[in-house]
C-alpha cells in the first residue's frame, strides 16, 4: 500500500546522502565565484548569503492537527488476518481509514532516516508517507473497530517520535557547521588569489591587466618588533592602484596595546587627572609608534592628522583610525562613529572609538553603547566582546555595503 520512496524515515536512506550533495553544491559555487568577486566582497556578507541560501529547513510535524478521511477498497485475501475466512487469490472491499497530519516546513527530510554520521539503531518502525505537506497513513478496518484503529494511529506517532527528534538534532547539526565550513572555504579561495598576485608581483616586470584583477591585496604577517609591511603589487594601468588592508593580528596587537594604555589611565588618576582629549591621545601615540615599525619608512608611524584623531596611513590612504572622544551621550557617540567613517575610503579599513568616560556610572554606559551601537545607519553586526570595556563591530562605508570596517569601540574610566 505505501511508496517505498515516501515512506517515512527509509524511503530515501540516511539523511547523510540529502545532505552530502549540499556541501558540494556549496563549494562548487564558491569555487566559481570570480576572483574580483572573491577579493572585493564582504567575507561575511558572502557567508551570511551562503548560509541562508544552503541551510536545511526543518521540517514540523502537527500531530495535533490530525484529520481523517475514508474510501472503500479491494483488499487481496492474502492481505487479511489468518482468523479470517478469504479464499486464496480473492480480492474482498473493506473500509480503509486514512489519517492525514500537517507537515510545514521541508517534508522532503522526513523521506530520510536520521545518522549523520552513523546509522541510527532503535526505535520502532512506523508506516506513514511523505504525500506533500502530509503524513499519510492507511488504516485498514477489518474489525470495524474505531477504538482499534485509532490505537494503531496513535502507535505509528508514538513510533515516530524518537527517530523524529533524532532527525532534526542531525539537521541542526549540519545547519550550524555551515558557518565553518563556508567560511573555510571562502578564505581558502581568497588566500589563493591573493598568493598568485603577491607571486606575480614579485617578478619586477610590469604585469598584464586583467579585467577582473583584485583592488585587495594583505599585509604579511610581522616579526617583532612588529613590522607593517605592505606588499603593493605592480600594474600596468598607471590609473589602477590596489586597496592596501591592514593584517588583522596587527590590527588586534594595536588595540591590545591601546587597552593596556586606557587601562594605565584609570590605575593612575592622579597622573591623568584633568587630561585634555589630545594630551590622552599623545600619550597614546607615543606609546604605539615604538612598538610598530612601518616597513622601511623612517619617522612616525602614528600621526595626530586632526585635532583627536590617530592616523596610520599608506600612501594617501587610510588604514587604521583611532578616534579619540569624552563620553556626551549616545547622539555624540554616534556621531564620533560617523565622524570616523567619514575619513574612510578603502575597503577593509580597520579603525577604534576611544571613549574616555568622567561620569560615575561607567556600567550603565557601557550598556548604553550596547543598546544604541546597532542603530547607526551603517551598522553591519556585532563580532566579539574582548574586554568588559572593549566590544568589536562591523561597519560599512558610506553608499557600499561590501566596503567594510572593522570597528573596535573601546571605553576608560577617567577622573
Amino acid at each position: 500500500m505505501y511508496s517505498s520512496r515516501n515512506r517515512i524515515f527509509s524511503g530515501k536512506g540516511s539523511i547523510r546522502e540529502y545532505l552530502v550533495p549540499i556541501v558540494k553544491s556549496i563549494d562548487s559555487e564558491i569555487e566559481s565565484t570570480s576572483e574580483n568577486y572573491i577579493l572585493t566582497v564582504s567575507e561575511e556578507q558572502y557567508s551570511e548569503y551562503l548560509i541562508d541560501k544552503y541551510s536545511v529547513e526543518l521540517p514540523e510535524i502537527h500531530f495535533s492537527e490530525v484529520y481523517a478521511d475514508s474510501y472503500e477498497k479491494e483488499i487481496s485475501s492474502e492481505d487479511y488476518p489468518s482468523r479470517f475466512d478469504a479464499y486464496r487469490g480473492e480480492k474482498y472491499k473493506r473500509p480503509v481509514i486514512q489519517f492525514f497530519v500537517p507537515v510545514s516546513g521541508n517534508s522532503e527530510v522526513l523521506k530520510y532516516f536520521p545518522g549523520i554520521n552513523s546509522i541510527t539503531i532503535g526505535g520502532r518502525s512506523t508506516d506513514f508517507e511523505v504525500e506533500n505537506s502530509n503524513l499519510k497513513l492507511e488504516v485498514i478496518d477489518f474489525y470495524n473497530d474505531p477504538i482499534k484503529v485509532k490505537q494503531i494511529f496513535d502507535e505509528n506517532v508514538n513510533n515516530s517520535h524518537r527517530k523524529f527528534n533524532d532527525l532534526l538534532s542531525d539537521i541542526k547539526m549540519f545547519n550550524s557547521s555551515l558557518n565553518s565550513h563556508i567560511t573555510e572555504k571562502i578564505r581558502e579561495r581568497k588566500a589563493k588569489f591573493l598568493q598568485k598576485n603577491e607571486f606575480m608581483s614579485s617578478l619586477g616586470v610590469p604585469l598584464k591587466k586583467k579585467f577582473d584583477t583584485s583592488q585587495t591585496f594583505s599585509v604579511p604577517k610581522p616579526n617583532l618588533r612588529t613590522k607593517i609591511s605592505i606588499v603593493k603589487p605592480s600594474v600596468s594601468n598607471e590609473a589602477f592602484k590596489p586597496e592596501p588592508t591592514l593584517n588583522n593580528e596587527i590590527y588586534n596587537q594595536i588595540l591590545k596595546l591601546i587597552n593596556d594604555i586606557g587601562k594605565n589611565f584609570e590605575r593612575l588618576p592622579s597622573i591623568y587627572k584633568d587630561k585634555g582629549e589630545e594630551d590622552l591621545r599623545d600619550h597614546i601615540i607615543m606609546t604605539l609608534d615604538p612598538n610598530f615599525e612601518y616597513g622601511s619608512v623612517t619617522g612616525e608611524t602614528f600621526n595626530k592628522t586632526g585635532k583627536t584623531d590617530i592616523q596610520l596611513r599608506y600612501d594617501s590612504s587610510v588604514i587604521f583610525i583611532a578616534e579619540c572622544k569624552f563620553w556626551t551621550g549616545e547622539k555624540g557617540y554616534l556621531k564620533t562613529i560617523s565622524q570616523l567613517l567619514n575619513y574612510l575610503t578603502w575597503r577593509d579599513t580597520k579603525a577604534s572609538v576611544i571613549i574616555f568616560v568622567r561620569q560615575k556610572e561607567f556600567s550603565s554606559i557601557l550598556e548604553k553603547v550596547k543598546e544604541v551601537t546597532s542603530l547607526h545607519d551603517n551598522y553591519l553586526g556585532f563580532v566579539s566582546k574582548s574586554d568588559e570595556n572593549w566590544f568589536n563591530y562591523r561597519f560599512h562605508l558610506n553608499g557600499d555595503k561590501n566596503r567594510e570596517v572593522k570597528l573596535a569601540i573601546q571605553l576608560f574610566h577617567l577622573p
